[in-house]
């Protein structure tokens, strides 16, 4: 393996140059050159990878940044359950809605609609405890109201949920 020092043409890069090579650079300031990885487009991950790049991102760790964003972008949220049981359609009640991402969900936002579909009241949820959000109600919904709940994630990949009470 040759080893090149202090080369003009390769001190600072790193990335991927064009669709071939990657150089990247490591701490001790050494450059290396390979052939750009391929990925297969259809490629499936193991939910224990999936429950890594989860924690790795509630511990708040920074390694492997490049993981856990190829997981967020690849991977839209879920809206897995919305509790209306508590909700009867007053005011001060609470919606809670369960959001889950292989990342984060950065936003969760709710809308009350009329039969009709004009838009009665809408706001942005709280998040609470582990994966739920709670969304609190401001204004009287009939009876034939509709709740529609959509969650984003970093990239901006959205889930969408509705439920007619």
């Amino acid at each position: 393996m040759a080893k090149v020092k202090n080369n003009l043409f390769v001190r600072g890069l790193s990335d991927s140059q064009g669709t071939q090579l990657m150089v990247r650079q490591t701490r001790s300031g050494r450059a290396i050159v390979s052939a750009s990885p391929t990925f297969d487009e259809n490629r499936i991950f193991s939910e224990a990878q999936l429950e890594k790049f989860q924690a790795m991102s509630m511990n708040g760790r920074e390694s492997r940044t490049d993981l856990l964003a190829m997981a967020d972008f690849v991977h839209a949220p879920e809206i897995s359950e919305l509790d209306i049981e508590n909700w009867s359609g007053a005011p001060g009640q609470i919606i809670r809605i369960k959001a889950v991402e292989h990342v984060r969900v950065e936003r969760v936002n709710v809308v009350i609609t009329h039969s009709t579909g004009t838009a009665l009241e809408q706001g942005a949820a709280t998040r609470a405890e582990g994966n739920w959000w709670t969304y609190t109600t401001t204004c009287t919904a009939p009876d034939q109201a509709r709740v529609v709940v959509t969650a984003r994630d970093l990239p901006w990949d959205i889930a969408e949920f509705h439920v007619e009470s």
